[in-house]
């Protein structure tokens, strides 16, 4: 039975966390709550979560040899790029390209990277009506 039954069975998947292997779990939560503003929802010791939405997670476990993501893009999205990225920057991100129009895409974006070396992408749509677009 659904502990939810509010939610829209025509999606199978209500709720998605993002795992990101860490080599300091307490330095990657601070990082993220101060630099972004997320809060912790659950802590499990070496591993926790935070929470980006009301359905969008980040979770951190700390490994003794965190995996190399070079795929991996997290991207988060506000309205404030310039003061999310100088946030991010103070909690001690390495800031990898300045924020800057997109013209192709539509977007005002910087790049980042996290105490870890994850790629991180900070931007804002020129259309506010973006996820509305097919």
């Amino acid at each position: 039975m659904d502990a939810h039954p509010e939610r829209d069975m025509s999606r199978m998947t209500s709720e998605m966390i993002t795992w990101l292997y860490v080599s300091d779990v307490l330095r990657s939560r601070h990082f993220y709550e101060e630099g972004l503003g997320l809060t912790l929802v659950l802590n499990q010791g070496d591993c926790c979560i935070l929470s980006i939405t009301d359905t969008a997670y980040l979770g951190l476990c700390q490994r003794a040899e965190p995996r190399e993501t070079p795929g991996l893009l997290l991207c988060f999205v506000t309205e404030a790029v310039d003061e999310q990225v100088a946030a991010l920057v103070s909690a001690g991100a390495t800031l990898e390209q300045p924020a800057k129009n997109n013209e192709q895409y539509g977007i005002y974006h910087a790049f980042l990277l996290d105490p870890d070396g994850h790629r991180l992408e900070v931007q804002r749509f020129q259309n506010v009506n973006w996820n509305t677009l097919k």
